[in-house]
């Protein structure tokens, strides 16, 4: 059992509805709704947990309305270590439509003062035991900056602890030039810090690689319905995910990131790992909330995966494992 931290600043109450079609100004009935505890680095931490790995989260936390974190991260068998803080955590909205649209609604957060934020450095920087890897995943509260966030990146790296980052904007921009071990932007995320559209697959190549010649080691790029890239220094793989009916695709980038570092540290190839996370990332996006790798017909979906080395994942058909 490998242990992991997760970094989580900005967790959040995710509001989840699904609706036919959202017909702005008028009143919309949801067909499904619910309230989640989440955030990506909570998503994440829940995932690698159920993975069987031994999960810290760390971050704040509104003390406001704790509870129902404090119960979900009970349940998934994930040691809580997030820092409370006066005020409660934002609720964000996730709105779903029959056509897999989504509209994101996302609350700021709870206010981090300078004395909280210097608290969770120290307590970073005084951990007994180093993890395998951290990861910093999700945006920022207000009160922690970007560059703010960078630093930290750089001080828990220099503690030959690697860094995985998902992150989007500056906080982004700012953490690429830390030079965390892997980023996991989508390709909206990578084309903002590119600054052009990432249309096709050689623009795509030439972005990641621009991050990795300012030192990151591997770039994780998730494309949606049109899979993944993971390149690397020395290597490019791609992958295709088997098709799904799509009800919600909040989660299946931080499923993505929990699995492929599950993989990694299970030392499984990386045509395993990147057919194992994709498909997981397809068990997802099925329904609201993260992958669930106890899917009765999980080793469908991975037997129908695509992976290849390149950049043409059909170059190499699947075969059941």
């Amino acid at each position: 059992m490998k242990k992991i931290l997760v970094l989580c600043l900005n967790p959040a109450l995710d509001l989840s509805l699904l609706l036919p079609a959202l017909t702005l100004g008028k009143v919309n009935r949801a067909a499904q709704s619910r309230l989640d505890a989440a955030g990506k680095g909570f998503n994440v931490a829940c995932v690698l947990a159920t993975l069987g790995h031994h999960v810290t989260l760390a971050g704040y936390l509104g003390a406001d309305n704790a509870e129902p974190f404090q119960i979900a991260l009970i349940r998934a068998g994930v040691h809580d270590a997030l820092t409370r803080v006066p005020g409660s955590t934002r609720t964000n909205a996730k709105i779903a439509e029959a056509d897999g649209r989504i509209t994101d609604i996302n609350g700021r957060g709870v206010t981090i003062t300078p004395d909280r934020w210097q608290m969770l450095c120290e307590h970073l920087a005084n951990l007994r035991e180093k993890p395998e890897v951290l990861i910093v995943s999700g945006s920022l509260p207000p009160g922690v900056s970007a560059a703010t966030q960078a630093e930290l990146i750089r001080q828990i790296q220099s503690f030959d602890v690697p860094v995985w980052l998902d992150s989007s904007g500056s906080a982004l921009h700012e953490g690429i030039a830390a030079a965390p071990y892997l980023i996991k932007p989508n390709v909206d995320e990578l084309s903002e810090w590119a600054g052009h559209p990432l249309s096709d697959t050689p623009t795509r190549i030439a972005a990641a690689d621009a991050a990795i010649a300012q030192g990151v080691s591997e770039v994780l790029l998730s494309l949606g319905g049109e899979g993944s890239i993971w390149r690397t220094r020395e290597e490019t793989w791609s992958a295709l995910p088997p098709s799904v009916k799509v009800i919600s695709t909040v989660g299946a980038g931080d499923t993505m990131l929990a699995a492929t570092l599950h993989g990694a540290l299970k030392r499984w190839t990386r045509r395993e790992t990147l057919r194992y996370a994709t498909a997981l990332s397809a068990e997802c996006v099925r329904h609201i909330g993260v992958g669930n790798p106890n899917a009765e017909d999980f080793q469908e979906l991975y037997d129908q995966t695509l992976v290849a080395e390149g950049t043409d994942p059909q170059a190499s058909p699947p075969t059941p494992s």
